[in-house]
């Protein structure tokens, strides 16, 4: 398990949220350590409509021309839900 220091305060990364990750949006296998970046200096965060402990923190990738989306749910024990690539931010 990964832990990042983030704007909530620690997030956990666990192999299970990892595996699924890769497994429905392979493409972000190679952003495992820009993670830490997303959640220390995001772009900006959106609060999920659906849920409000949900937050979606981005961080534009100039590489690739899109932004590093991760999708964290917080609450006592805040965690990664999943990770994707995205060429725009919700609103």
């Amino acid at each position: 398990m990964d832990v990042f220091k983030s704007l909530f305060g620690k997030v956990e990364l666990t192999a299970e949220r990892w595996h699924h990750i890769v497994t429905f949006h392979p493409e972000i296998r190679s952003y495992r350590k820009t993670l830490q970046n997303v959640f220390a200096h995001p772009d900006t965060v959106r609060r999920s409509k659906l849920d409000s402990a949900v937050k979606i923190c981005y961080l534009f990738i100039p590489k690739r021309n899109k932004y590093l989306a991760v999708v964290v749910k917080t609450n006592t024990r805040n965690f990664v839900l999943t990770a994707y690539l995205t060429s725009k931010i919700k609103q």
